[in-house]
């Protein structure tokens, strides 16, 4: 049984990062404890890819670069220090079998993220890690040789801190931003939190009626302030209240209330293209019906119907027939649809979170504080979000092993 004393390393957060940077850390001659404030461990692990837990993606490690937003160029020490390849080699050399699906994501080959989280608890015991469950930690401040963890049961030593308390989405599984708290009071700056692979919701949203349509290869445009700022293509899905599917869900680490979103449903062809084409289809089959010309743009028929109701053109207009002005309208429509963004989905159903301990401040090679030798910050704490797809999960695996590598150097110093 462990409480409160001295102790080489204090890890407050039993999510996967803190695991695994535990398994790592502890060895004969140090004593590692991980401080879990829920009632047991992981929860939010639980609930990855719907509880199949996506763990990583396949292909070439550097493709992850790209995957994390403006922040990728961070990650590149630690990606390359531990790769997908080695997470996926650390659990099927422990017997559990690692799959990938048609999109490169790997999953366990029984689709259980509890076998997963089974196995991370069964190595910190084999490795004799300390866990405390239902431990919060009030604070965290300066002690003589290193660091005062405070919790409810008393005060735990340590020579060093490992911060993976996650971010603030799925607060109910224990990520309510404590992390960020610890770091303001270590004076270790925080950028912006914000909710990220969240939905989008939108003013004078016309597709209620249409929830669970899907487009693939749209191009999503953002603008703030009649300005440009962001573009990205990627399938689109419609929902009860806005907009969500891969390309929003990667976007939304970048919009605010307020901004402008404007999509082009027709993959491939500008305004200037598709105005050229559909005058040309329209001239060599004007007796046909303007909504089946369009169908064969790919566009799905409910949608064509509501378009030509919002543009005001019957749905039994013909080709021949459809005026200048009415051309204009719908061309606009199909190439810069426009959404007036009203909110992006909150940290309850927000994936990750954007924003957290800024990189500024952690060395990208071990994950320490410039500022405060022997704390250390991993996993989604940190002011980084990736993608969906097992990128998040690579991070959090990927960092935890590079705050243990350095600590055990340190040790070993």
């Amino acid at each position: 049984m462990s409480g409160p004393g001295n102790y080489d390393v204090v890890i407050i957060g039993a999510g996967p990062a803190g695991l695994f940077c535990a398994l790592h850390a502890v060895d004969a001659n140090r004593s590692v404890i991980i401080l879990e404030k829920k009632e047991t461990c992981g929860k939010k692990l639980l609930v990855t890819g719907a509880g199949q837990c996506n763990l990583t993606h396949g292909g070439d490690i550097r493709e992850f670069f790209s995957r994390y937003g403006d922040n990728g160029k961070f990650l590149r020490p630690v990606l390359l220090g531990f790769t997908n390849t080695d997470l996926i080699d650390f659990f099927e050399n422990r017997g559990l079998t690692m799959v990938a699906d048609d999109n490169r994501k790997v999953f366990p080959a029984t689709r259980k993220a509890s076998d997963v989280l089974d196995l991370l608890l069964l190595e910190c015991r084999r490795r004799g890690v300390m866990l405390q469950c239902n431990e919060p930690v009030l604070n965290v401040g300066p002690s003589e040789g290193g660091f005062s963890v405070k919790t409810k049961n008393g005060r735990y030593i340590a020579q060093n801190v490992v911060i993976a308390t996650g971010g603030m989405s799925y607060p109910s599984t224990g990520s309510s931003g404590d992390g960020y708290r610890f770091a303001n009071g270590l004076d270790q700056p925080v950028t912006e939190i914000r909710p990220a692979l969240a939905a989008v919701y939108a003013r004078h949203y016309p597709y209620s009626h249409l929830a669970g349509l899907s487009f693939e290869n749209v191009v999503v445009s953002l603008f703030r302030e009649n300005k440009k700022i962001r573009q990205s293509v990627g399938d689109l899905l419609f929902t009860h209240h806005g907009l969500s599917g891969p390309v929003i869900l990667h976007l939304s680490r970048f919009i605010r209330a307020g901004d402008l979103l404007k999509i082009s449903f027709v993959p491939g062809m500008d305004r200037g293209t598709l105005l050229k084409n559909l005058i040309e289809k329209t001239a060599e089959h004007g007796k046909r019906l303007l909504k089946t010309i369009l169908s064969e743009y790919g566009l799905p028929e409910r949608f064509v119907k509501e378009l030509l109701d919002l543009a005001d053109i019957p749905v039994d207009q013909t080709g021949a027939h459809i005026s200048k002005q009415a051309r204009t309208t719908l061309i606009d429509y199909l190439t810069a649809f426009p959404f007036d963004v009203a909110s992006c989905g909150g940290f309850n159903e927000a994936m990750v979170t954007a924003g957290g301990v800024s990189l500024d401040g952690v060395n990208p090679k071990t994950m320490e504080s410039k500022l405060v030798p022997g704390l250390y910050f991993i996993g989604e704490v940190l002011d980084i979000d990736g993608d969906t797809g097992g990128y998040n999960l690579q991070a959090a695996f990927s960092t935890g092993f590079a705050a243990t590598k350095a600590i055990n150097l340190e040790k070993r110093g």
